[in-house]
């Protein structure tokens, strides 16, 4: 890094309408030279629409970017580098088939003609030797773990000398350890006046231990801010959401009985290449219990959560629930009313072209009320069954003839949520429930969660958020290189030592 100080940077009025929606009215904000700034507000509350007008993925309708107080023009991110200013996008931007090293030499506006790789790779390894976290910059960015990846994104922005930074959700992939250590790592470079830092998020918690100041957008204004120190978590949730909502805490009922319902014995796995990533796996999951999966993604989870749903098959070992040796078809799955919420909704459990009333639908279309001899389809009966669960599940726009896609991530979820729950379930496979969603969004999928389990329901909750796994389960397992390896109770769990098991240091 140069010497030179961050730029001040500032918008002031900025107006931004896609046709008659209003994204942005009139928003002023100001990140301050030096400082770690947090941007928070709901999904739709227009950060996302603010940055990239910063960026010059849009040009703001009204409005004027200023650095140092003069007035800049920033048309592309081509030119929002020129200006010291880079993001790192909750999508991913690394060229899969290129490796770390010529991902990152790439990126820079300008490079020579011919590009001498032994200079660079010597260069970048100076550079890799000051970060707080390392990955090869041999490896092929498709071998990476999507922690990996996001690693590489930072290092990427921080390698362009960039001093304006802008985090898009940045630790969403990464363990406690890792983000605590990248955050502080860039607080550290605020402090020194090295850095200006705005980080888009929704764990307050990273908030209150690294940001200085905070900004909050809501319905596309400005709502408020103020400096950290003088903040309460619960001010800040209630600036976002417009009214005292703050976390709840779960209300769980005791378990009567230890009666397994799933029971996972000897499970392997191999992925699309034909290498195995789950080795062994052996868990048993009780009536009324939520066992949580931590870990790193790329380390089997995501594998075991699509033999469960009947995605793929597994290589060797048995499934059992409730004593009975489990396949998982169509009918066994109604049979033993066991439901699989895979992560990504709409690209897994959603058909997006259909209507929110189909996509409730697709659980029980072919029987009564919704059709007539398992073929004959009630379009009626969809509705207003459809009615019935936008209205029990919150779900928003509250129309069941609107494309599912066009839902925000927090609606699809719920409606997701509304099929699967709204039935009797004894069996809820989960995985990363609430990842991109709002305070609230998360708030409400949260309290679902435990709402069943209270009713007897067995439940697997993977997630790479791990303070969600301490709040909702009974008990934590982690899972590094497709093993199964530390398990504690959730209330006596120490988060360094999870930590540590997740990224394979277990001394």
């Amino acid at each position: 890094m140069t010497d030179r100080v961050p730029p001040d940077l500032q918008a002031q009025g900025i107006t931004k309408r896609f046709g008659p929606l209003v994204a942005l009215k009139d928003v002023n904000f100001r990140l301050r030279s030096g400082q770690f700034h947090a941007l928070l507000g709901e999904n739709g509350a227009g950060k996302s629409t603010l940055v990239k007008c910063i960026m010059g993925y849009y040009h703001p309708d009204e409005g004027q970017i200023l650095l140092d107080q003069q007035h800049v023009t920033i048309r592309s991110p081509r030119d929002a580098q020129a200006f010291g200013i880079g993001m790192v996008y909750q999508q991913f931007t690394l060229i899969s088939n290129m490796t770390v090293l010529e991902n990152l030499v790439i990126s820079r506006a300008k490079l020579n003609p011919i590009i001498n790789w032994q200079q660079e790779e010597a260069h970048l390894i100076q550079f890799m030797e000051k970060m707080p976290f390392k990955v090869s910059l041999s490896a092929r960015v498709s071998s990476l773990a999507a922690g990996e990846k996001q690693k590489v994104e930072i290092l990427k922005q921080l390698a362009l000398q960039n001093r304006i930074l802008i985090l898009d959700e940045p630790t969403s992939v990464l363990t406690p350890q890792e983000a605590d250590e990248m955050l502080g790592h860039l607080r550290a470079m605020t402090l020194a006046q090295q850095l200006s830092v705005l980080i888009i998020t929704h764990k307050l918690r990273e908030v209150a231990a690294f940001a200085d100041e905070v900004t909050v957008l809501r319905k596309g204004q400005f709502v408020g801010s103020g400096k950290v120190s003088e903040l309460k978590v619960s001010q800040m949730a209630e600036m976002m959401v417009g009214s005292e909502i703050t976390a709840k805490p779960k209300q769980r009922t005791p378990r009567s009985t230890s009666v397994p319902k799933l029971v996972l014995q000897d499970i392997r796995i191999k992925d699309d290449l034909g290498v195995e990533v789950v080795r062994g796996v052996h868990l048993t999951i009780h009536e009324g219990e939520i066992v949580g999966v931590a870990g790193v993604s790329g380390n089997g989870q995501r594998e075991l959560v699509e033999v469960l749903g009947g995605q793929r098959p597994a290589t060797a070992g048995t499934i059992r629930v409730q004593d009975h040796l489990y396949q998982p078809t169509r009918k066994k799955i109604v049979r033993h009313k066991m439901v699989c919420l895979p992560e990504e909704p709409l690209q897994n459990t959603c058909v997006g072209h259909m209507t929110v009333a189909e996509n409730l639908a697709f659980r029980n279309f072919d029987s009564a009320p919704h059709a007539m001899g398992g073929w004959l389809i009630s379009r009626p009966a969809l509705r207003r069954s459809a009615y019935g669960l936008i209205e029990r599940y919150n779900i928003k726009p509250p129309y069941p003839d609107t494309p599912i896609r066009s839902l925000s991530g927090g609606n699809v979820q719920r409606a997701v949520l509304a099929r699967e729950l709204s039935a009797d379930v004894e069996i809820l496979i989960v995985a990363n429930p609430c990842f991109g969603l709002d305070f609230l969004a998360m708030e409400e999928i949260r309290q679902q969660i435990v709402a069943v389990r209270n009713r007897g329901t067995a439940v697997l909750l993977v997630s790479e958020d791990l303070d969600e796994i301490l709040e909702l389960a009974d008990r934590t397992v982690v899972m590094f290189n497709g093993q199964l390896v530390y398990e504690t109770t959730s209330p006596a769990a120490d988060l360094a030592v999870i930590g540590r098991h997740m990224t394979g240091h277990m001394a």
